[in-house]
């Protein structure tokens, strides 16, 4: 099954989250199919925190992916947001 969630990057204690399409088998932060976007907790003042592709986000759940509960979260923020 296919499945939308955060793989993680940045340094220690500077988290930086990739939002990618992945199979529901591999590792967190392992092989994906496709990024999406990106999630950067830590931004500040004119950085951008949150980016979603939203087209390929809609062809992905159009083809039964699953989205993680937190980036359903972060998606549901997005479009309050916008």
């Amino acid at each position: 099954m296919v499945v939308i969630r955060l793989a993680r990057g940045g340094a220690k204690k500077r988290p930086f989250f990739n939002i990618v399409a992945t199979d529901s088998r591999n590792r967190r932060d392992g092989r994906f199919i496709e990024r999406i976007g990106f999630y950067n907790p830590m931004a500040s003042g004119a950085e951008v925190g949150l980016r979603i592709t939203e087209d390929r986000l809609a062809h992905w759940q159009s083809v039964g992916a699953q989205l993680s509960p937190t980036v359903a979260r972060l998606v549901a923020q997005n479009k309050k947001a916008a």
